[in-house]
């Protein structure tokens, strides 16, 4: 790979990742400071993720894999999805403001499988170069959250006030547009997928995976999957509204930890791996679930905001040792059959069915403790999803038989 291309495709991950992260981290504190919505509308907002985890199969199974170039349709989407973002930035209430997030998320969710096709189709050894090109996403992430909490400062507290925080969606609109015309410069990928074989919309969805849940061991992984979408869904949808409203400063800078830590914890997660065996690293992952929920249960923005700066940088074991390694252990069980229908089925539990569930509850919760104007009762709220994590990793533990995976598995 020449040093253009490598460059291109790194601005292209830095670019996708930073739209993502420079408005999904603070939705939760836009809606409820700028909007008015309530928890329930909120969790409402965060689900739509989870519809265009569910509808993207279709757009990249029957439409970018068999008859557009990927970067074409790259480009289409995130053009699509600045016009809907300035529209966000323009909304004024939340019935205004839902079908455009819902349009947005449909738009976008498709865009995570088309810049890792166009990477992977300039790669002679993707094993070895993703990584390097992936990284740069992480870093947009990172880079959006501190443009918005140490540059601008919209989520500071009078910021906040004033509905500063509407600016986001004009900052990644911005993005959204430019990345959508670059998009158009990126290496020609075409479709890969034979279009004189038809293709069913159950291998689309990867749903002739299923087979695979007659393992009793991979049944349980995939319900532990599903569940501790769960869990997941508070961090997303309450830890910045949680920080903010508890007089956190710089919330979504601070939030930015989890980011590193996900890459430090990325990098240790194959010595973990062949060290302690798949089962222990996954219940390390989800007992990272229950630490984190506890910290933030008892501490506070004071004396004790060490522990919540601890529970935002868990995020790399919670989410490497478990959905990293789950992805790991999906490869190992499909085998050549099902390696690609594996991985779309997890995905469509987890960030599908898994986060939709997840959403909804967190946001009945999140409803049923609301003390006052905008204040809730946080302490109990985060005990909910920390029993819960725990109460899977008992489970787990219990039935899933460790398994012996080979080394040539375990490349990260």
């Amino acid at each position: 790979m020449n040093k253009l291309i490598r460059f291109q495709l790194s601005l292209m991950m830095f670019l996708e990742f930073f739209i993502w992260g420079g408005w999904f981290v603070t939705l939760g504190t836009f809606l409820g400071y700028n909007l008015n919505a309530s928890d329930v509308q909120i969790s409402t907002a965060f689900s739509t993720q989870s519809w265009g985890a569910i509808i993207a199969p279709f757009i990249i199974g029957l439409i970018a894999d068999r008859f557009f170039n990927a970067e074409r349709i790259l480009g289409i989407l995130h053009i699509t999805g600045a016009i809907l973002l300035y529209m966000m930035y323009i909304s004024t209430d939340f019935a205004e403001f839902y079908p455009l997030v819902l349009a947005y998320m449909i738009a976008y969710m498709p865009t995570l499988a088309l810049v890792n096709s166009v990477s992977f189709n300039q790669m002679k050894d993707p094993a070895k170069e993703f990584s390097f090109i992936r990284v740069f996403g992480t870093i947009g992430w990172i880079v959006a959250g501190l443009v918005i909490s140490y540059l601008f400062y919209w989520d500071a507290p009078e910021a906040r006030q004033d509905g500063m925080l509407k600016y986001t969606f004009l900052m990644v609109s911005i993005a959204s547009a430019f990345l959508g015309l670059f998009s158009f410069t990126l290496p020609k990928t075409p479709p890969t997928a034979d279009r004189s074989k038809k293709v069913s919309i159950v291998e689309t969805l990867g749903l002739d995976a299923l087979s695979l849940l007659k393992d009793r061991n991979f049944l349980m992984f995939f319900l532990a999957s599903v569940l501790i979408c769960i869990p997941l869904a508070f961090y997303y949808q309450n830890t910045n509204p949680f920080l903010s409203e508890i007089g956190v400063e710089n919330p979504t800078g601070l939030m930015t930890i989890g980011q590193v830590s996900e890459v430090l914890f990325m990098l240790l997660l194959p010595f973990f791996f062949k060290r302690f065996g798949f089962k222990m690293t996954i219940i390390a992952g989800m007992l990272a679930w229950t630490v984190r929920y506890f910290l933030f249960a008892y501490g506070n923005s004071g004396e004790l905001i060490f522990m919540l700066l601890t529970g935002i940088a868990l995020h790399g074991i919670c989410y490497d040792f478990f959905f990293v390694s789950g992805q790991i252990y999906t490869d190992f069980k499909a085998g050549s059959k099902y390696k690609s229908s594996a991985q779309g089925l997890i995905t469509l539990a987890t960030y599908g069915v898994g986060m939709l569930i997840g959403f909804y509850v967190a946001g009945l919760i999140t409803n049923a403790y609301l003390t006052g104007d905008k204040m809730h009762d946080w302490e109990t709220i985060w005990i909910y999803p920390a029993v819960f994590a725990f109460g899977i990793m008992l489970l787990f533990a219990l039935f899933f038989k460790n398994e012996k995976i080979d080394k040539k598995d375990i490349e990260i």
